[in-house]
């Protein structure tokens, strides 16, 4: 009985990780770039500045009452909250730089030149109709 529960569980793990994906997923535009890019800097400085605010939160967290330690180290009463407080900080404010990064890259991707056809107005016999042109176009945030 163990071994065809085992078997069947084996199975089905192959079968769904050998399978192929029926409809690719779409490639992003200049616009999902962007507003990637847009996401992920709020991001970035949220966990930049809520880390800088928990390093400081350490520090302004008084030491209290000696618990006890040696001549090299003494350990306070709030010592314990004072570093997850630096700790998680600290760790905040390296993750920030990757996202940073990330967001950086994005915006470059989505500010890149690109040709596409744009529908212009025409005068064709005494009306206007609209035509699709070759332009090249920039996008420029500012």
């Amino acid at each position: 009985m163990k071994k065809a529960i085992a078997f069947a569980i084996l199975l089905i793990i192959s079968v769904t990780s050998f399978s192929q994906q029926t409809k690719p997923s779409p490639a992003l535009t200049k616009q999902d770039y962007l507003e990637k890019s847009k996401n992920q800097k709020k991001a970035a400085r949220i966990l930049l500045y809520g880390g800088s605010t928990c390093i400081a939160i350490s520090f302004l967290i008084p030491n209290g009452d000696v618990i006890g330690g040696n001549f090299f180290y003494t350990e306070y009463e709030n010592s314990d909250v004072k570093s997850a407080f630096f700790l998680s900080g600290f760790l905040s404010t390296l993750i920030s730089i990757p996202v940073f990064i990330a967001s950086h890259r994005n915006k470059k991707k989505g500010m890149k030149l690109s040709f596409k056809n744009e529908k212009v107005p025409l005068l064709q016999n005494s009306h206007f109709t609209n035509r699709p042109v070759p332009s090249l176009s920039l996008k420029i945030c500012l």
